[in-house]
């Protein structure tokens, strides 16, 4: 009953682990590339992988031998003995990665070393040894990956679309050339480059990936302890995103995820920013290689560290110096020249409880000029007067009497009242009806953005003076793919060159002068794959313009009420807003009645 696996089937099962999609095959490449010793690496994908993706270097190259040796599984050339793994630099280790790919795609390697006239060419496909020769080629590698899960359907059948796998690929690109700056990366897809990336240093590739608004609002982050070394920028407060994208941990030139260390990160932006916002940060940890374990992971992008307690204080603290230096939080006393190191908790560190004092002495009765909620007679002529009411509340008034206030709509004054400047009451048949007026907007715009659909009609507002905004590649790849569905609604949105595009126009009913911070909006709310309703790309298109153009907290005219009341009524749906949550709620009169009579 038990048996062997065969190579090629143990392959498959390795490659289910490391090779999930075109980008981990772009991943595993480049990093071999990165650990091969190359200045240069040229990535060529097609198709968003599905049918070509070509790696070429120029690395340190392979001898014949060890070309054919390197499809093999477990064959590295990184460690020799398991204490090895307790002190890696170095990316790929484990030898399943080129055998892997070799076992669902057909696969070509030219590779060739410095010292050699001649190199090697192999081809291998599904594990199978097609030929090895000798070829004339360029002193490095050159990995050409064709048909990837060609003979494993039900994995492709599982991709995504091609605008859908091609930025899984640009995100595996980023975080290999983000922590290798001295590499000179580029990214070509279908014939158009996407990233031409020159050597430099950090803030240079920072730009160079995410753009120079990026680059030019970031703020430098440096600490160095006996435990990690934490180097790094970060965003201004006001450069936050509305989703997660920018957000990059480091450890020694590895990226790698952990939500524990950017909560360490987020906390020190507490009431900086608000609530749901998505600071930027490139932060670059280095520690002795075993404290650390990266082996707990297929793909290693998590790490455990031995000291994880002691690297977020670090790291909290790190963050907060640099936005207290720059101003940017409450004020603690840097002193730069006579910096002491930044204290961090130990295992043998003594807990000392504070000591507070009390004033036994203290009477909070003596103080003559207290004030009272319960002044009755003051008061209540107050509140009196505030409604215009000559009498205080009697018990024994009729439900018909009790909300008095709505009752008589001579004017629209009377008819509706606003709360906190978010909320509008006014009367109804069974009772006092609230509404959200922040929602209801997003309700009446959603419909209406819709009916622009449907209806096709022209609703753009030409702008004299357009606006050019330079994107990350990322963003431009959104935009891009939903530009047609833009234009129904009123953005005129055109390609402008490389990772730039240029708005000429705006629905007239957006009243929004900050036309880049539209866009990023947008950008940010369809980058969300999950919506609070499952719906087609003009409805979430909807949606989001919805959200950016509604009124939020703010005081309303009469006129301005009742234009929202009347048109939330007379929507399809005027109990929710589109996002499901409920745009209005009514107290009924015998609610009212209760609650006061208790």
């Amino acid at each position: 009953m038990i048996r062997v696996l065969p190579d090629s089937v143990a392959n498959q099962i390795a490659a289910g682990e490391v090779i999930q999609r075109p980008a981990s095959v772009v991943k595993e490449l480049i990093e071999n590339s990165v650990d091969a010793g190359s200045t240069l690496i040229h990535v060529i994908v097609k198709d968003a992988g599905r049918t070509l993706i070509q790696i070429n270097d120029n690395g340190s190259g392979m001898s014949d031998t060890d070309a054919r040796l390197s499809f093999e599984r477990h064959a590295t050339s990184k460690i020799s003995s398991a204490d090895d793994l307790l002190k890696l630099y170095t990316f790929g280790f484990r030898g399943e990665a080129l055998a892997s790919i070799a076992s669902i795609a057909e696969v070509e390697l030219r590779t060739r070393r410095q010292e050699d006239e001649t190199g090697t060419q192999i081809i291998i496909s599904a594990s199978t040894l097609v030929s090895q020769e000798t070829v004339s080629c360029s002193a490095g590698s050159s990995f050409s990956i064709r048909n990837l899960f060609f003979n494993v359907p039900a994995r492709r059948k599982f991709l995504k679309s091609d605008n859908a796998e091609l930025k899984h690929i640009i995100t595996e690109f980023q975080r290999v050339a983000l922590c290798n700056p001295n590499v000179e990366f580029t990214l070509a897809s279908n014939g158009t480059a996407i990233y031409n990336l020159p050597k430099g240093n950090v803030r240079q590739r920072i730009a160079g990936i995410f753009g120079k608004n990026t680059g030019n609002s970031l703020l430098s982050v440096q600490v160095d302890t006996s435990i990690v070394k934490i180097e790094g920028y970060i965003s201004k407060p006001e450069q936050t995103r509305k989703t997660p994208g920018e957000q990059f941990f480091f450890a020694n030139s590895r990226f790698f995820k952990s939500a524990y260390f950017q909560k360490a990160v987020f906390n020190a932006y507490e009431q900086l920013i608000q609530t749901g916002a998505y600071p930027a940060f490139f932060l670059y940890l280095t520690v002795e290689p075993e404290n650390l374990d990266v082996n707990i992971h297929p793909t290693k992008v998590e790490i455990k560290f031995s000291e994880e307690q002691t690297i977020w204080q670090v790291l909290n603290a790190a963050v907060r110096e640099t936005l207290g230096k720059f101003a940017l939080a409450p004020r603690i006393d840097f002193d730069i020249e006579n910096r002491i190191d930044i204290p961090v908790l130990t295992p043998n560190t003594k807990i000392v409880m504070p000591k507070l004092g009390v004033d036994e002495t203290f009477n909070p009765f003596e103080d003559e000029r207290k004030s009272s909620l319960f002044k009755s007679e003051k008061t209540d002529k107050n509140w009196q007067k505030l409604y215009n009411g000559t009498d205080a509340y009697e018990q024994e008034k009729d439900d018909d009497e009790i909300p008095k206030l709505f009752s008589q709509p001579q004017s629209l004054t009377e008819k509706f009242i606003q709360i906190k400047d978010r909320y509008i009451g006014t009367n109804s048949k069974s009772g006092l009806m609230i509404i959200d007026q922040k929602r209801a907007h997003r309700r009446i715009l959603f419909e209406q953005f819709l009916n622009s659909f449907e209806s096709a009609t022209d609703h753009v507002q030409q702008k004299v003076f357009p606006d050019t905004i330079e994107l990350s590649a990322m963003d431009f790849i959104i935009i891009s793919e939903h530009i047609d569905n833009l234009y129904k609604l009123g953005f005129d949105i055109r390609i402008f060159g490389k990772n730039t595009v240029v708005v000429h126009g705006l629905p007239a009913n957006i009243e929004s002068a900050d036309v880049k911070s539209t866009v990023h909006s947008i950008i940010d709310d369809l980058k969300e794959e999950t919506v609070c309703f499952e719906k087609k790309s003009k409805e979430r298109l909807a949606l989001t313009l919805a959200k950016i153009s509604a009124i939020g907290n703010k005081t309303l005219n009469a006129e301005e009420m009742n234009s929202i009341v009347g048109k939330l009524l007379a929507c399809s749906n005027p109990n929710i807003c589109p996002e499901g949550k409920p745009a209005l709620t009514i107290i009924s009169f015998d609610e009212i009645k209760t609650r006061l009579l208790k």
